[in-house]
């Protein structure tokens, strides 16, 4: 079939702007079809674009046989334009719908689809990811994606708010930024790089010059991980203050935790509920639990974890439910922060270290950073790092000594599971990359 061209046609309203004080207006509408139905002298389909839906319904009696062919042409999830009449009518979908006068075909969808884009057939992940173009159509897709959006939008606002600035740091780099990490190699002309795993090591750099930075960007992880809360390239928000300390960038942390949760709360009723998730504002303070209080609180509740080593995802979960909602673990051992972390001054062995955890789920990690050359060199060596291979970032510290700063980096994918109630954090992410998955 061939198909017809947009033209000088535009779109004049969205969906949801046609109502019915607009009744006997000619309107163009553009969007996809939802599924044609006959019921004998009238046929109807339901056209959605991003802001709902608006009912095309043709009286055969009144309707053109052109347009009547077309309207029997046409597949679920086919790009069509509509030129047509507001209708007020008590039946239709908000008491509203549009007669057409004409209408184009601008691309016929396949049938049959992969997937049902309404979502009122049920498909497994996997099945949706490979068809992920369709499964965005889908009204609990475009509920998370506007919530994301809305989220990332007040993290901007607020920080920007407290004096910030936002920068945008390298994604290919020659050296990795945290010991324990895998790296993603790459060539890189006659030598070898490597897809940053963080904007660390920059944005300390840059608090010599400006101070307070943020910077909202990808980071790789070339870990074999296969869990629902891990990604191999995942969205971080990242800042860096200078003259602070670590609870200095925990309260903005927790300022901005409670700014998102508000504004999402507020503005996303519509995408919540459709997402049947009941979202609850965390309260400040958020609990402050030490490591050590952390393992003692796991061990009563018959959970083991040595001193020393990270919580494993079961005692995570287990002590968020101990804890609730959101709270900060602080007081680490240095041996399981990164080499820039600042020990604390009265017990080297504990780092001026916090995580953010919401549930089991960790959402940031940061701290005090080390801010004189020595001490990081020496915290190079005891990590089994190679001072040389930070050669150029250590003559930062050289060339005028970087002030006493502190930072944290936040997961948005993460932070759009706990605000839409996701299970997986691939339903996320518009188009996830796990070690298994590469395309679409």
């Amino acid at each position: 079939m061939k198909l017809d061209e947009l033209g000088n046609w535009r779109r004049t309203h969205l969906s949801n702007e046609v109502t019915p004080k607009l009744a006997s207006k000619e309107v163009i509408v553009m969007g996809k079809v939802g599924g044609v139905r006959d019921l004998g002298g009238i046929k109807f389909f339901v056209l959605s674009d991003i802001s709902g839906s608006i009912q095309i319904t043709a009286p055969k009696a009144k309707t053109d046989k052109k347009v009547l062919a077309k309207i029997d042409s046409l597949t679920q999830e086919s790009a069509v334009a509509v030129k047509g009449k507001v209708v007020a009518a008590k039946q239709a979908p908000r008491g509203v719908e549009v007669v057409p006068s004409e209408i184009r075909i601008l691309n016929l969808a396949i049938t049959p689809l992969p997937l049902d884009p309404r979502g009122r057939v049920k498909a497994n992940l996997d099945t949706r990811l490979d068809a992920r173009a369709l499964d965005l159509c889908r009204p609990e897709s475009l509920a998370i994606f506007k919530i994301r959006h809305q989220a990332l939008q007040s993290v901007r606002d607020h920080l920007l708010s407290k004096g910030l600035i936002e920068v945008n740091t390298p994604k290919i780099v020659a050296t990795a930024t945290e010991s324990g990490a895998a790296l993603f190699p790459i060539s890189y002309f006659e030598r070898e790089a490597f897809l940053s795993q963080s904007p660390q090591l920059y944005k300390e750099v840059l608090t010599g010059c400006f101070e307070r930075v943020f910077e909202v960007g990808p980071i790789f992880r070339a870990e074999e991980h296969d869990t629902p809360r891990h990604l191999n390239e995942a969205i971080s928000i990242d800042i860096e203050v200078a003259y602070v300390t670590a609870e200095d960038v925990t309260k903005i942390l927790e300022d901005l935790i409670v700014k998102v949760f508000s504004q999402v709360k507020r503005t996303c009723a519509k995408e919540l509920k459709v997402l049947e998730h009941k979202l609850e504002v965390p309260r400040k303070p958020f609990p402050r639990v030490t490591y050590d209080e952390a393992l003692k609180r796991l061990e009563q509740a018959g959970v083991k974890v040595p001193w020393g080593e990270d919580l494993p995802t079961p005692a995570g979960r287990k002590l968020g439910e101990l804890v609730g909602g959101a709270y900060f673990v602080i007081d680490w051992p240095m041996a399981i922060k990164p080499f820039y972390t600042m020990p604390k001054r009265d017990d080297t062995k504990l780092a001026q270290a916090f995580d953010l955890m919401y549930g089991g789920i960790e959402l940031a990690s940061g701290g005090t950073r080390v801010h004189q050359e020595t001490l990081l060199v020496k915290q190079l060596k005891q990590k089994g790092l190679n001072p040389q291979s930070f050669e150029s970032h250590l003559q930062s510290f050289k060339y005028g000594a970087l002030p006493p700063h502190a930072g944290w980096g936040l997961g948005l994918d993460r932070l759009t599971m706990v605000l839409t109630g996701a299970e997986n954090i691939r339903e996320c992410v518009l188009f996830p990359r796990d070690r298994k998955r590469l395309t679409p």
